[in-house]
């Protein structure tokens, strides 16, 4: 246990200056171009301040949207079959009709078949295979009246799809906006964590992450729609806040939209913003605008109608602008908002909180006050009860700090208070380590004339000893990782690399002092 080949020399003083190099990049001094000094570790919200955001997604409008979708579907298959049915409604999540001729029953249950293997409308999102889609959508009769609903399986998937999409557009618009290690992260079924370190004023983010961003492009009424026995709605205009009828038919929607950019129009010189469909939006657009040329067509986001343009020519390029009355800064948030993409379904704030950066730094410097405090009192314990190896053990606890910020800062980790508190922890962790070898020495050193024979001994018994002790720590530390969140898992991160480092430093930089000492003090009397 005490043999050091050159090599094995060569590689535990070349760790620690590869270590030592990047564990100073996380100091103002070093020079950020070097290699690796870009790698540092991050202060989180409690210590950098910032503002911290819990939404809540409400699935209601998209369960009720997809209701929607289905009821325009079996509406559509019940005329162009001249089925007799009558107050088709959605009403608590389900849809309900009558049906007027009893004798056409089983043909309005094999239409309903028919209609969700054949539009398969829910495939988008849950990606089943198409002889499973039926499975999603179910109904039962009684009597003369139908009623359809989503099961409890397809609702769990579309719950799970639009949490997971949420946060990735979350992060997309969080991104755009330029903010640093953002921490995003899901909390229960249907909530969103997000903290933003270094903002003081989260009321930029607010209004973007507030906003579902669903764009659609419907046609206005006028006296010759027919409304495509889909019907019309009305919708809010922005500009006069006059509600507009338009048809319920959807030409285009912002799922096909590859770009938006703020800009100014020329000849209003006004604040507009310029979008460019993909290759099946630009398709729909251009055959919409070619057959419908002299209409007026409402963009509608969020249930608003920002403008309703009529259309002058045919518009095969795929692109085009929206104009609305924006300031700068608006038309800069409604692109944010169209690049990243429409939410899957309404989110609101639901907590708010805000942390100044004079707590950021309090927090820091308790923190650092109680790490020196610790490391003190445990350098001078040490020194006092174990001499010279005492030192040793000092100096393997000192290279364990920085070999430890360095692997948080080579995966870029976040740093919090409880992650001080870890780390904090982690000294008295990583000491404990020597003084079980330093004991079991003691206790070899009584029947054992050799110094080296007896520390080689006390290497060797004290191993299992200490692996024991710092395996089941490290489950522990595994499991607050996976079962905890936000603080408890930065804690967890500290602590779980802090018992790697010290189990490295403790049997390779401490026991390489401990070798060399006893090599040239072979026939010395030891005192420990």
């Amino acid at each position: 246990m005490l043999n050091f080949s050159r090599l094995k020399i060569g590689f535990i003083i070349s760790s620690i200056l590869i270590f030592f190099y990047i564990f100073i990049g996380n100091f103002n001094f070093a020079n950020k171009t070097n290699l690796f000094l870009d790698k540092k570790v991050n202060l989180g919200l409690d210590l950098q301040g910032g503002s911290y955001l819990l939404l809540e997604i409400d699935m209601n409008p998209l369960i009720n949207k997809k209701l929607e979708e289905k009821a325009s579907d079996l509406k559509k298959n019940f005329n162009e079959k001249k089925l007799d049915f009558k107050n088709l409604s959605i009403l608590n999540n389900k849809i309900t009709f009558e049906i007027k001729n009893l004798s056409q029953k089983d043909i309005f249950i094999n239409t309903i078949n028919k209609t969700n293997i054949e539009e398969n409308i829910f495939s988008r999102i849950n990606k089943v295979n198409t002889e499973n889609a039926n499975k999603d959508f179910v109904y039962k009769i009684e009597k003369d009246v139908f009623t359809l609903q989503f099961n409890e399986e397809h609702i769990k998937r579309l719950k799970k799809d639009t949490i997971n999409q949420s946060i990735e557009i979350v992060r997309k618009r969080v991104d755009q906006l330029g903010t640093k290690e953002p921490t995003i992260q899901q909390k229960g079924d249907n909530r969103i964590i997000v903290e933003l370190p270094g903002l003081s004023d989260p009321s930029t983010f607010k209004n973007i992450l507030g906003k579902t961003a669903q764009l659609n492009f419907k046609f206005v009424k006028t006296s010759n729609s027919s409304g495509d026995n889909l019907g019309f709605e009305k919708v809010k205009n922005k500009s006069d806040g006059l509600f507009i009828e338009v048809e319920k038919k959807l030409i285009v929607s912002g799922e096909n939209l590859t770009d938006a950019q703020p800009g100014f129009d020329r000849q209003t010189n006004q604040s507009i913003v310029s979008f460019k469909f993909d290759n099946i939006g630009a398709k729909k657009f251009a055959n919409a605008t070619k057959d419908n040329v002299g209409r007026p067509l409402a963009i509608i986001l969020d249930n608003e109608i920002l403008s309703s343009p009529v259309i002058r020519e045919p518009i095969l390029t795929g692109s085009g602008q929206i104009s609305g009355g924006f300031t700068v800064e608006e038309a800069n948030q409604l692109a944010i908002l169209l690049r990243a993409g429409a939410l899957p379904a309404p989110m609101k704030i639901i907590e708010e909180r805000t942390v100044g950066a004079d707590l950021g730094k309090d927090s820091i410097r308790y923190g650092i006050i109680s790490f020196i405090a610790g490391f003190l009192l445990v350098f001078v314990y040490m020194v006092y009860a174990y001499k010279l190896f005492g030192v040793f053990a000092n100096i393997s606890l000192l290279l364990n700090i920085v070999i430890l910020i360095s692997v948080l800062s080579i995966f870029g980790s976040t740093l919090t208070l409880p992650g001080i508190a870890g780390i904090v922890l982690t000294v008295g962790m990583a000491i404990d380590t020597n003084v079980i070898i330093y004991e079991r020495a003691k206790e070899e050193l009584k029947i054992e004339k050799s110094n080296i024979i007896a520390f080689d001994i006390a290497y060797k018994k004290s191993l299992l000893t200490i692996i024991d002790s710092n395996l089941t720590t490290l489950i522990a530390g595994i499991i607050l990782f996976y079962l905890g969140s936000g603080p408890v898992k930065g804690f967890a991160v500290t602590l779980c690399v802090g018992l790697i480092t010290s189990f490295f430093t403790a049997f390779t930089v401490s026991r390489l002092m401990v070798s060399k000492y006893l090599m040239t003090n072979k026939f010395k009397i030891i005192n420990i």
